[in-house]
């Protein structure tokens, strides 16, 4: 029974960390910086910020007088005064320099990882940066430092893409390596002429032109032709052969969605195609949805959801399979970030909906 007890503790545990609500912030009207966190509304900051981020699990800001904070599990830590001049944020982490001192912000605990940086690229889980101090590059993940590359003085890597848990680079020998889950992965020991990330997924194409999607830890052929275009999400490639098929391979298997050159747009777990009809759909974790007859100009999507105003002038959001009318007001200005949204109507009004609930 004890047994029992602590592997349904540990489930719902691990099933609080996975759903647990993304955060939200604005500036108000006085100026004042406020944050949505677990259904709450919460005054963080008394005067505007100089720039602010949000993150999944964090806001980093520099505050009026620049100094580096950032909000995170229901407080605001001060992490210095003046010296921060670049800080970037993800799902997980934030990556932040002062001058050239490169750290990271992971839940909760701050972490130098070079003293001197002339390079850094961060992403969900991962940071990839070059350590000018001891002349390699190295991977940050889940809390451990990686040496992965040497470094060639004078030189940086100009081919690398980084996305949620995956680094993707062409090294100075021309060979194609890939930096999944802690590991250094040996692709491809021959150049390669195009490639894209996206969680657990890369895909690209090789040196003899057929175009590969790593998974997982698993690679597959998907053509024997270059595409004529494609693009990476979160466990899915979007894209179109060179005769002409619109096609999705997503669980580790292929959808062909039909024959058709569209405009589309992929970004996290969405997919938004228009149809040789000119509607707009979305392929979501499998499923195709139809969302309006026409394809909107101002769509934007992110994580699990997709937003745009359609031609009744109201503010629709799809997420997670669900499509919900936010609002028909007349919109000052609004913003999707991960599956929130955030609005305002007139000078004073401020909105955040989440998964169809308005706070």
């Amino acid at each position: 029974m004890r047994y029992l007890l602590i592997c349904l503790l540990l489930c719902i545990t691990c099933t609080y960390s996975v759903t647990a609500q993304p955060l939200a912030a604005y500036v108000d009207i006085q100026n004042q910086v406020m944050v949505w966190d677990k259904g709450m509304i919460r005054k963080v900051d008394f005067m505007q910020p100089t720039a602010i981020k949000t993150g999944r699990t964090a806001i980093p800001y520099l505050d009026n007088s620049r100094s580096f904070k950032i909000y995170y599990n229901g407080s605001v830590k001060s992490l210095n005064s003046g010296f921060t001049n670049q800080f970037y944020v993800t799902d997980n982490l934030v990556g932040f320099l002062n001058q050239k001192s490169l750290n990271v912000f992971d839940r909760g605990v701050i972490k130098n990882l070079a003293g001197v940086c002339d390079q850094y690229f961060i992403a969900d889980s991962v940071v990839f940066y070059l350590d000018s101090y001891k002349g390699e590059y190295r991977a940050y993940y889940n809390k451990e430092t990686y040496p992965v590359e040497s470094y060639i003085q004078d030189s940086v890597l100009s081919h690398v893409k980084v996305s949620d848990n995956i680094v993707a680079y062409v090294n100075f020998a021309n060979q194609f390596r890939l930096f999944f889950r802690g590991q250094l992965i040996a692709q491809e020991d021959y150049p390669v002429k195009s490639f894209d990330v996206g969680r657990n997924t890369a895909a690209y194409v090789d040196i003899d032109r057929k175009f590969k999607v790593f998974h997982n830890g698993q690679t597959f052929v998907l053509d024997d032709f270059i595409p004529s275009s494609y693009k990476v999400g979160d466990d899915l490639v979007a894209y179109v052969t060179v005769d002409g098929y619109f096609k999705v391979f997503y669980g580790d298997s292929l959808h062909t969605i039909g024959f058709m050159n569209p405009t589309y747009q992929v970004n996290d777990n969405i997919l938004a195609y228009r149809d040789p009809g000119g509607m707009l759909k979305v392929f979501y974790k499998g499923t195709t949805t139809e969302m309006e007859s026409f394809y909107p100009s101002n769509i934007t999507a992110q994580y699990n959801s997709l937003a745009y105003i359609n031609s009744g002038s109201t503010l629709r959001l799809f997420t997670e399979g669900e499509v919900y009318d936010v609002t028909n007001a007349d919109l000052t200005n609004w913003a999707l970030n991960y599956d929130v949204i955030t609005y305002q109507i007139g000078q004073g009004v401020f909105r955040v909906f989440y998964k169809g609930q308005e706070y």
